[in-house]
């Protein structure tokens, strides 16, 4: 039961058992759980020093109802045993280091690289508890608020179609006429076709089907902004997908933000200060295009097995399973 995420439950149709007595007996006698040296404080941090490597990623995620936890992960790992290097109830980085200092100086001083975002609390802790490691944005996250602009762009005119049609349904209802709304040649009116465009903004145009590329095509035809801030987006991921070189990148990066500057949108005004303010650490990222997709891979699992558990009732002992499987 240590090796895979399963709940008790599921073995019931499969070797004609009680579920819920198996897991009472694997839970008080056959897992080791009360003897957990971690138990009396596993809600509130989990420290794994042994699972410690060059180059790590940290993250939050929701563990259970909106309950936020920062997760430190060994990239080596590749998602499976001895991938969990700690996990720390909470975003505070005073509560986070307290718990990263208990791990020897020495073995902090050999982490190389470490990946995150660009809170202000995750680099508090990677520059306090490892000094010495080159610390990388994320681009994932770079790219997810040039997507939050161009979506935020997409919204403000969706509510400004959504009044129009209001609008001309009480006009004909005062004329005491039939609405027709105005249906483009793909048969999209103009709410729906901002509604249904905006799977494809989020996807290089040469992975659009042929219905997304009429679609943008009428879409970027009526708002030919949402075609200037859609370029400045697609520009930026072509930037991470294809640059190699540091120094080449740092010549990209300042005509995208020049770009930016000059397009006047206020919706990306956010991520270009966000690229001044950080852009040593983005561009770390072009020495060994690191990112923290093991950590978000990582997460992604957590929330499987809480899906495969149905919720979770005894936190204690689920991070218990956790530490098992991952640790």
């Amino acid at each position: 039961m240590d090796n895979y995420p399963i709940s008790s439950k599921s073995l019931e149709k499969h070797y004609q058992i009680h579920g819920d007595h198996l897991g009472q007996q694997y839970k008080d006698h056959l897992s080791g759980y009360n003897q957990w040296e971690q138990k009396g404080h596993a809600q509130e941090w989990m420290l794994f020093p042994a699972n410690l490597g060059p180059r790590l990623s940290i993250d939050e995620t929701s563990l259970s109802n909106g309950e936020l936890y920062t997760i430190l992960t060994n990239k080596a790992a590749k998602g499976q045993k001895g991938i969990l290097v700690a996990m720390v109830k909470g975003t505070k980085s005073e509560t986070v280091i307290d718990v990263l200092l208990q791990i020897p100086k020495k073995l902090r001083n050999k982490v190389e690289e470490i990946t995150l975002d660009m809170a202000g609390s995750m680099n508090q802790i990677a520059k306090r508890c490892f000094g010495k490691a080159t610390k990388v944005i994320d681009r994932f996250h770079v790219q997810k608020l040039a997507y939050d602009a161009l979506q935020e762009m997409c919204i403000k005119h969706r509510w400004d179609a959504i009044n129009e049609e209001t609008n001309a349904i009480d006009n004909a209802r005062w004329e005491k006429k039939e609405y027709m709304p105005l249906r483009f040649e793909n048969g999209d009116t103009k709410k729906q076709l901002l509604v249904r465009s905006r799977y494809l903004l989020f996807k290089s145009p040469n992975n659009w089907s042929d219905n997304q590329k009429v679609r943008a095509k009428i879409l970027f035809a009526q708002y030919p902004d949402m075609r200037q801030a859609f370029g400045l987006t697609h520009s930026l991921r072509m930037i991470f997908s294809h640059t190699k070189d540091k120094g080449i990148a740092l010549t990209k990066l300042a005509r995208w933000y020049n770009d930016v500057s000059e397009s006047g949108f206020n919706a990306f005004n956010t991520i270009s200060a966000t690229i001044y303010t950080h852009y040593k650490e983005i561009l770390n990222f072009f020495e060994n295009r690191c990112t923290n997709a093991s950590a978000e891979s990582f997460n992604a699992k957590l929330k499987s097995f809480r899906a495969c558990l149905r919720g979770v009732k005894d936190i204690t002992f689920f991070l218990f399973r956790v530490a098992k499987i991952y640790a």
